[in-house]
């Protein structure tokens, strides 16, 4: 009799976990404006302010980037320079290239194998692999990454973390343009 409900449960845990992996494509996204041209957003210099919540929602990492962008928009590098809240810093230099289907291939140090991108409207979603230090070891975390923008200065990032299929938490942030300075 135990075996059953012990099936059946893990029956619909599957069922759910496979279905909270299902998400929008990109394509939902197709007419919405403003459009993203990303060599066009990230060129220059651009702020980002941000935090990493666990799943439970407990924010436990805030921080700021500022990205510099440079290249046009077959190829180009993104500099990010990272200052946490804790006073620590990091690099991630990113390099990417146009995809023949018009997305984006990327690829930095910390990055195992390429990331993928697909824009379409004002949408970017990246799907790659990011190597993560974590308690003297180091994690593959499935990224899961959206952006957005708003208008021409502002753009929303937030990306999903998942280690063997299971959420660890989510990265929130808000882009901003320097050329927008007031």
């Amino acid at each position: 009799m135990k075996k059953p409900l012990i099936a059946a449960s893990l029956a619909a845990l599957l069922a759910g976990s496979l279905a909270g992996c299902a998400g929008p494509d990109v394509q939902h996204y197709k007419n919405v404006a403003p459009k993203l041209d990303v060599a066009r957003y990230f060129a220059g210099t651009t702020d980002a302010w941000g935090m990493f919540q666990r799943r439970n929602g407990e924010v436990v990492k805030r921080f700021h980037v500022t990205i510099t962008g440079t290249g046009d928009d077959q190829a180009f590098t993104l500099d990010e320079r990272f200052r946490y809240d804790d006073g620590t810093t990091e690099q991630r230099v990113w390099k990417l290239t146009r995809a023949a289907d018009g997305g984006w291939i990327g690829r930095a140090g910390d990055v195992r194998g390429e990331a993928k991108g697909e824009v379409a409207g004002n949408a970017l979603r990246w799907q790659y692999t990011l190597m993560l230090p974590v308690d003297g070891t180091t994690w593959a975390m499935s990224m899961d990454d959206w952006m957005f923008l708003i208008d021409d200065c502002t753009m929303i990032n937030r990306a999903s973390m998942s280690k063997l299929g299971v959420e660890v938490g989510q990265v929130t942030l808000t882009f901003r343009r320097r050329a927008c300075a007031p």
